[in-house]
């Protein structure tokens, strides 16, 4: 951060009469705002987070506030000067790795360094992103031990084993460099012809599910992953792959309640911190929009109706169902409208430089107003405050303590 800023911040704290000291051990609550410090600043140097993330808000520029509602993906298993440069003349707040990005381990780490390097420029660090659910769904080279797929782990209906699941995520991921994980699922597994969930499911009871995510979801969040819980309101239910076309689920908002609302309400309850919306039609909430652009399921449902105040996640914007109908730049934007806080476009460079350039033409002509930008990037500040982001690089990986934590943790229980 600015050397200026930290003197603005601390001129604003003195003539507000705040006192600037040693935190109070005894407080529950972290006060200490990580990506807000110069790395130089002694350790007593606190900041009380409203205070400054406002301050912040304050001297971003319009292209920053921007960048930091995109999560981008990229081609390549290299950092490139092409991805070098969306972070650091468009300020996105953040990664995801996919299969075609993996390579050996220390590759990997390599290309979280490469990119945490890159963002040095900017403020606020990254978040760095991996879909590392276990079974199927896993992003990780050879030689490293990944989960069984959900529908194994709920077989035990061990909840504290659930719990160890997140907490080797969280070791895991942590080992590479990432901070985030499109985890736990807490889709119900409530129709047997479902092409792309399936055992990336607990159970089909919605209780099971519940109880077997929520634990998992601690187990990463206690050891310092931000779990993303998914894909909102649910996508247990269907009969179309969404990577491929848009699915629809015909259930009245009762039905709903009953059984994909049930997990995420629960879990939004127990403090889910970021809620991704899938890109499936439910006509009964909304005949027009799927739920990923729908302000009926995102603003009014989730929001409102089920009190989830966390940040806002789409799915990925270039998957089928999205642009069959659809430009990726067009949806992100009526995603953001209906109440998203962050677009996730896991590839084609051409569709995101084309996303932000309509950003920044809707905040010009008052598309998008300064309140409804503030709103969104006050919570993504907020998130990577509490989870203490910061771009630090790993400095080797070790699969042999890798596998031996997966041993303790996950095979040995």
């Amino acid at each position: 951060m600015r050397k200026w800023l930290i003197l603005f911040l601390a001129f604003v704290l003195l003539l507000s009469g705040c006192s600037v000291g040693k935190e109070d051990a005894s407080s529950s609550s972290r006060t200490n705002t990580v990506f807000l410090e110069e790395r130089s600043m002694p350790s007593d140097f606190t900041i009380p987070n409203v205070d400054a993330i406002e301050s912040l808000l304050e001297q971003m520029t319009v292209e920053e506030k921007l960048g930091q509602l995109f999560i981008f993906g990229f081609e390549s298993k290299s950092f490139s000067p092409q991805l070098k440069e969306m972070i650091q003349k468009h300020h996105i707040g953040g990664l995801i790795l996919l299969g075609r990005n993996v390579s050996t381990a220390d590759h990997m780490v390599a290309v979280l360094n490469e990119a945490k390097a890159a963002n040095q420029v900017n403020q606020i660090p990254l978040f760095l992103s991996v879909d590392e659910e276990g079974g199927r769904v896993s992003r990780l080279p050879k030689g490293i031990r990944k989960l069984p797929s959900a529908q194994k782990v709920g077989q035990r209906q061990n909840g504290a084993y659930n719990y160890r699941t997140g907490e080797y995520l969280a070791e895991l991921l942590q080992s590479f460099g990432y901070n985030m994980n499109y985890a736990p699922v807490l889709d119900v597994h409530s129709n047997p012809a479902n092409p792309v969930i399936g055992d990336r499911a607990y159970a089909s009871s919605a209780q099971v599910v519940a109880d077997l995510g929520i634990e998992t979801m601690n187990g990463m969040k206690d050891h310092g992953v931000i779990p993303v819980i998914k894909h909102f309101p649910g996508h247990g239910d269907t009969a179309v792959d969404s990577h491929h076309s848009l699915p629809v689920v015909e259930k009245s908002l009762e039905e709903l309640k009953q059984t994909e609302l049930l997990p995420f309400q629960q879990a939004i309850d127990k403090g889910a911190d970021v809620v991704m919306v899938a890109h499936v039609v439910y006509p009964a909430l909304d005949s027009k929009w799927p739920a990923s652009m729908s302000s009926s399921i995102i603003s009014d449902l989730l929001r409102e109706q089920m009190g989830f105040q966390g940040v806002i996640i789409t799915d990925d914007l270039t998957m089928g169902a999205i642009t069959n109908d659809h430009s990726v730049s067009e949806a992100a934007l009526q995603s953001f409208l209906a109440g998203s806080d962050v677009l996730l476009i896991a590839g084609d460079e051409d569709e995101q430089l084309k996303t932000i350039q309509l950003f920044n033409k809707s905040v010009a002509s008052g598309a998008i107003s300064e309140e409804r930008l503030n709103e969104s990037v006050r919570r993504i500040l907020e998130l990577k405050e509490a989870y203490g982001l910061e771009d630090d690089p790993v400095q080797s990986f070790d699969a042999a303590v890798v596998n031996n934590t997966y041993k303790k943790l996950v095979e040995n229980q």
